[in-house]
């Protein structure tokens, strides 16, 4: 349910198989709502710079390019925690199902 979202600002919607990401990237911010345990709870992300969000049915990553970092959360046993990757040179993101 959707109906407590802030959409103003929004600049992208991304979805997986059972949550949503409202992306204000010009405001370095985002709301998830959705399965809290498969990427509706976005609540510990830091969301400014990121370029990107991709998404498998699980899971999403919110993706600084320029950077080379990036955040991952959802469920972490399909591509929710992506801590200790080192993202340098990364400049593409692919995703199946249940991985990154």
């Amino acid at each position: 349910d959707c109906s407590g979202v802030d959409f103003s600002g929004a600049t992208e919607i991304y979805t997986n198989h059972v949550a949503f990401v409202a992306l204000k990237r010009n405001l370095g911010q985002a709301t998830c709502w959705g399965d809290s345990s498969r990427g509706g709870d976005c609540s510990d992300v830091d969301f400014s710079g990121v370029t990107e969000i991709y998404s498998n049915d699980v899971a999403f990553i919110a993706f600084r390019e320029v950077l080379g970092q990036a955040a991952c959360w959802g469920a972490s046993s399909h591509g929710g925690d992506c801590s200790g990757i080192d993202f340098s040179g990364v400049t593409d993101i692919y995703s199946n199902n249940y991985a990154f």
